[in-house]
């Protein structure tokens, strides 16, 4: 590895660990430092927020700063930790349905179709698990680290790893079907975005600052649309990742990437619909007529998802590290790096509510379900919250 590649990874575990920004790591330490977190002030609480259950899933997201995911599944909810554990959760008691171990690390995870879970290992592995019963039915090996979820539709498991590599796996026998390459930048963040599947198709978004379309079957580009390009002199300057989860809605995919734009994609040709200037690694989510976004400088911006402008911003957690944005209910979710949740209004972004579920706060993206909210902690809480109007 180059020292500028190494110098790029320490970075991003910097920006990820706190609440600084790839460009302002410099300047950590300077009391003037205008990417300070903000002070959180005081709230009037308009939301009855009650804890349902609480459950420990192994070592959480370990020491490699990951970002698994839990998934829910009807009545089901099943989460992996870094060490090897998988479990599935009764949504509703909190109660444990089964337990494994693997003896494998984990990094991405846990992508679900059907009967079937589906996990990627920091050994540059993929697993697709049966998930009534958590046995591994096949393990395949990548290049590098899987660091978001593969996904699957019942004749391909789709994997990416963090060094710009696309694969479709067999969904029966686990063999290799087809790999594409992406040239990778000296400075990435430190992630991909999850692939997603829709019929015959999957959609990816890679560190070049592109997201493509590719045939789910034998990897074929369909279509090709930049979201950013790469300004500036320095190699920091110029890092443009598609990093977070991706929306799908309808015919629209919403995208967002560093130092550069989000932007609505028609996923038939790839032409962008809309797009506006952003910066943000945490991923987009809708609801409301709204796409949201947490963008680098930790203001929460609402989006008309019509792309006629902006409906709301909130700036008041500037710099805290906010993690992505989750509708439940009429209300969206966001957690912070010291582990405070905030709920907002969908209709104008009002500071509702505000609780702590863990002092270490959480990376994987919350899970919401009606009116209740699934906060995985970095240290391996998985914490089931009811949250409704005191009106």
């Amino acid at each position: 590895m180059s020292f500028l590649r190494l110098s790029g990874l320490l970075l991003v575990l910097a920006t990820l660990a706190g609440c600084e920004t790839v460009s302002g790591f410099f300047e950590m330490g300077d009391e003037d430092n205008p990417r300070q977190p903000a002070e959180l002030v005081d709230i009037e609480e308009q939301l009855d927020v009650r804890k349902l259950w609480s459950t420990g899933i192994g070592d959480g997201q370990g020491d490699g700063l990951y970002k698994l995911q839990p998934i829910i599944d009807g009545d089901v909810i099943y989460a992996a930790a870094a060490e090897g554990e998988v479990r599935a959760i009764d949504r509703k008691k909190g109660s444990t349905l089964w337990r494994q171990e693997l003896d494998i690390p984990l990094s991405g995870g846990v992508g679900l179709y059907e009967d079937s879970l589906f996990l990627g290992g920091s050994d540059g592995l993929v697993m697709r698990l049966d998930a009534k019963t958590g046995e591994t039915l096949w393990t395949s090996e990548v290049s590098g680290e899987v660091l978001a979820a593969p996904q699957g539709n019942g004749r391909v498991v789709v994997a990416q790893t963090y060094d710009g590599r696309l694969y479709g796996f067999d969904y029966e026998s686990g063999e290799r079907m087809w790999r594409y390459n992406s040239s990778l930048p000296v400075l990435t963040i430190r992630g991909t975005s999850t692939p997603i599947i829709d019929g015959g198709v999957v959609y990816a978004g890679f560190a070049t600052g592109r997201v493509l379309a590719f045939d789910v079957m034998d990897g074929t580009v369909r279509w090709e649309a930049r979201v950013a390009i790469p300004q500036g002199r320095s190699e920091i300057e110029r890092i443009v990742d598609v990093d977070g989860t991706m929306a799908l809605m309808g015919t629209e995919l919403y995208v967002a990437s560093y130092q550069g734009r989000i932007a609505a994609l028609d996923t038939r040709t790839g032409r962008k619909i809309w797009q506006r200037n952003v910066s943000s690694f945490y991923g987009v989510s809708q609801g409301f007529g709204n796409v949201y976004i947490t963008e680098e400088t930790g203001t929460i911006t609402a989006f008309l998802r019509n792309g006629q402008g902006v409906r709301w911003e909130q700036p008041a957690l500037a710099w805290r590290g906010l993690s992505k944005p989750v509708p439940v209910s009429s209300y969206l979710a966001v957690e912070d790096f010291e582990g405070y949740l905030h709920l907002l209004s969908q209709v104008d972004g009002e500071f509702l509510a505000r609780i702590r579920p863990d002092k270490e706060g959480a990376r994987a993206d919350m899970l919401a379900d009606g009116t209740v909210l699934y906060v995985y902690t970095n240290g391996g809480k998985l914490i089931a919250y009811d949250i409704r109007s005191r009106n």
